[in-house]
């Protein structure tokens, strides 16, 4: 009589198991780490488009004796705001400006020899961080005044800047996405 032998491979279902635990773990942590890196990301890109924004404004006006007529829509069809904060639309088309958070830039003169930048749509670690950022705390550097959120905080007459984290984090306190930074320059 002849034996059958049985040889079985493969893996059992514990294994099994345990291979998908470990891919689930390391998966959450990929995820984690990912969103992470793009809010990383995003401030950094935010901050880069203040800067640019705050050059481009200055170097248009450079000629004018004061920022009369300045306007979102007068930055935008003189292309002195970036491609990407235009969403994809043509600068000869385009209506509006959004900052790296996707929410709205707002560019206007004052009554005097001042601009305003304010980006909006801020979630409240990155208003804190962008508010907190130093801007220029020296007189050369045209920074008047940073309002974030709901508390107008630090002028260079003052010589409250850069803005504390605590007074940046308890002017940016509006709940989701809601927070904005407003930047005032010469």
């Amino acid at each position: 009589m002849m034996k059958m032998r049985s040889e079985q491979t493969g893996r059992s279902m514990v294994e099994m198991l345990g291979v998908l635990a470990i891919i689930g773990v390391l998966s959450v942590g990929g995820i984690a780490g990912y969103s992470k890196a793009m809010a990383k990301y995003k401030l950094t890109k935010c901050m880069d488009q203040v800067s640019t924004t705050v050059t481009n404004l200055r170097t248009l006006y450079s000629g004018q004796p004061n920022y009369s007529g300045l306007t979102t829509q007068v930055m935008i069809q003189m292309g002195a705001v970036g491609a990407e904060m235009l969403n994809g639309v043509s600068p000869t088309t385009a209506t509006a400006a959004y900052n790296a958070f996707n929410g709205a830039v707002t560019i206007e003169g004052t009554s005097g020899q001042t601009f305003k930048l304010k980006f909006a749509g801020l979630s409240k670690d990155a208003c804190v961080a962008i508010a907190s950022s130093d801007w220029g705390s020296g007189s050369g550097s045209g920074l008047v005044s940073i309002q974030a959120g709901s508390a107008t905080a630090g002028t260079t007459a003052a010589g409250t800047l850069p803005l504390s984290l605590a007074t940046a984090a308890s002017g940016c306190n509006a709940v989701g996405d809601t927070n904005y930074v407003t930047w005032e320059y010469y």
